[in-house]
């Protein structure tokens, strides 16, 4: 088994997107390293002191106008981390506590309304996604349900594609510091049964990156790019 770690600067939006253009070179250039040490127990994200809940893609919350409660509104947080409110339209809201956004839509209905007071009820916690992406079926975001593991994740989003690095998949989790830290795992060894240990379970915003495979040699070449392309075997042009 093979596995590398690095770590990434991390905290932007969509991170999952930026990572997975930067890592397609990386995962190339990895494929030919020597194997290094077993993979580590993964660190996951710091828990968030009692009362400073942020909201997270996917919290489905009432936005509560006193003075005007025509306007109330229940909403989700999107994908994107934002929502759509009444006069105002888009409104960041993932990564920020209820308080925070309250303060924030107060501020703004300012101009659409007379003394504003708006406060934020979380209503139901959403479902945390993951990230797929690279030489998967389907590349996107996933809802994590209970006990997902690094394999479980990549059936999910329709399996490998026949280019796929399945000896060197990277996984990227974010450290309680902010930071992305990168891991290659070997998920052939996983299939086989050689070791079913490295089926990884995943955590919230966990990214999943699959890189294309290295060809080594003609050989495979052939029989990746060419055989399984053409309707019939190359050696009824070019003879044995």
């Amino acid at each position: 088994m093979a596995t590398r770690r690095s770590t990434i600067p991390f905290g932007t939006p969509a991170p999952w997107l930026v990572l997975a253009a930067s890592l397609t070179l990386a995962a190339c250039s990895a494929s030919r390293l020597p194997p290094s040490p077993p993979l580590p127990t993964l660190q996951s994200a710091a828990p968030a002191a009692a009362g400073t809940y942020v909201l997270q893609l996917g919290d489905a919350v009432s936005v509560k106008f006193y003075n005007s409660p025509e306007l109330n509104e229940d909403v989700v947080v999107r994908p994107d981390g934002m929502i759509s409110l009444q006069l105002i339209g888009d409104v960041k809201a993932a990564g920020l506590t209820p308080a925070a956004l309250a303060a924030d839509l107060t501020g703004r209905y300012v101009q659409e309304l007379s003394n504003p007071r708006i406060s934020v009820i979380v209503r139901q916690l959403g479902t945390p996604p993951i990230y797929v992406a690279g030489e998967v079926g389907r590349q996107g975001v996933l809802p994590l349900t209970g006990g997902m593991t690094l394999y479980q994740a990549i059936q999910q989003a329709g399996g490998f594609q026949i280019t796929a690095q399945r000896k060197q998949v990277i996984l990227i989790r974010r450290s309680p510091e902010g930071r992305a830290n990168g891991h290659s795992v070997d998920v052939a060894a996983v299939e086989s049964g050689e070791h079913p240990e490295q089926d990884i379970p995943l955590q919230p915003y966990d990214v999943v990156f699959v890189p294309t495979s290295f060809i080594a040699d003609v050989d495979n070449f052939v029989d990746l790019y060419i055989k399984r392309a053409l309707p019939v075997q190359p050696g009824v042009f070019l003879g044995p």
